[in-house]
């Protein structure tokens, strides 16, 4: 019985783990194919191997989901939650909420880039610095006024 322990943790030690080049962790190869790789024997370091499943095979469109796939419509957008399937009014619903926060929101910049202009205008006698960050703040204005109308211009016009 004692034989028995002895010769249990000589086996362990048998089976090398290696560190190989691009941090690939083995025990399945041989010390001879640890050299020709240029792996390293890891010396007394704990070693921790999660099993991991296999992801699902993905499922097959619905017919309606995958002509608008296709076509290059909402579905062929990826989402946060690839699997759920959004009804399609679910989803108009989304897209016009959607468009009336930016349609508030470009009202909005346009007003503020509206004020920025005038303030430049009015800025004629002021330092050179205050114009300089009219200016520069009035680029940003419009820079934002643009991404919004593209992100409009993304949902398409307004049903």
């Amino acid at each position: 019985m004692g034989l028995v322990a002895l010769s249990a943790p000589a086996l362990a030690q048998d089976r090398s783990v290696y560190r190989c080049p691009g941090n690939l962790y083995t025990d399945q190869i041989s010390v001879r194919e640890a050299a020709e790789r240029g792996c390293k024997t890891l010396e007394g370091a704990a070693v921790t191997v999660v099993q991991t499943r296999r992801p699902d095979a993905p499922k097959p469109l619905a017919s309606g989901a995958a002509a608008a796939s296709s076509a290059g419509g909402p579905a062929s957008r990826p989402s946060a939650n690839e699997g759920a399937r959004i009804d399609p009014a679910e989803q108009r619903a989304r897209d016009t909420d959607a468009r009336r926060i930016l349609d508030g929101e470009l009202r909005k910049e346009e007003d503020r880039l509206a004020q920025l202009q005038k303030d430049l205008k009015d800025a004629s006698s002021a330092t050179p610095e205050r114009q300089a960050e009219l200016r520069a703040a009035l680029a940003r204005k419009e820079a934002d006024v643009a991404a919004i109308r593209r992100e409009l211009a993304k949902l398409g016009a307004t049903p």
